[in-house]
């Protein structure tokens, strides 16, 4: 029997089996246990449920905004093809006053082949204002052939014109402030050497 505490050996080791430590503590003391806070374990959970409330508020901003274009080329395409039918309307309207004269001379008997003629020279001549307005001009069809304005039917060999001048207009043609509607048909001269 040891005596130094005053404890004999199977007092020391009924001590020693009653406050026996855990397997884990006894393995190591140094290592801490494992926490089993529950904030540690609610963080990941929360992130991802901040991320899929993220995602799902981009997807809705995103949705929202597709359809606010689609309204909105919806109702650019409404207002160009409105704005288009009221030029149109605008244009014809001009073109109406023309109409009449013809209605008019179509029912009007002719005295003479004169009476004719001016009445078609001043329809002529509305529908050419009418034109002048709205910005369409003729082309010229006379010097050097041009063939961004002037379209060549035929050569006409001749020296009475200068090479590659237009000798006639068989058909005028129009542009509309600096666009082209329809070339003029001509006939160009063509010799050898002048």
């Amino acid at each position: 029997m040891a005596k130094g505490n005053g404890k004999t050996n199977v007092e020391a080791e009924a001590f020693d089996v009653e406050h026996e430590l855990p397997e884990a503590d006894a393995q190591d003391a140094n290592t801490p246990e494992p926490v089993a806070d529950s904030s540690v374990a609610a963080e990941p959970q929360d992130e991802l449920g901040k991320l899929k409330a993220e995602n799902a508020a981009y997807l809705d901003r995103l949705a929202r905004l597709q359809a606010e274009f689609d309204n909105f080329r919806k109702r650019n395409a409404r207002e160009q093809q409105e704005y288009r039918e009221y030029a149109l309307a605008d244009a014809l309207k001009q073109f109406l006053p023309i109409l009449d004269s013809l209605d008019r001379a179509a029912k009007t008997p002719a005295n003479s082949l004169e009476d004719v003629q001016k009445g078609i020279e001043l329809i002529d001549r509305q529908f050419h204002d009418v034109l002048s307005r709205l910005g369409v001009e003729p082309v010229r069809a006379e010097g050097e052939f041009d063939p961004n304005l002037h379209q060549a039917i035929q050569m006409v060999e001749t020296d009475d014109v200068a090479d590659n001048h237009i000798v006639d207009e068989l058909q005028r043609g129009y542009r509309l402030r600096d666009r082209l509607l329809r070339p003029a048909m001509v006939r160009v001269a063509q010799n050898n050497g002048k």
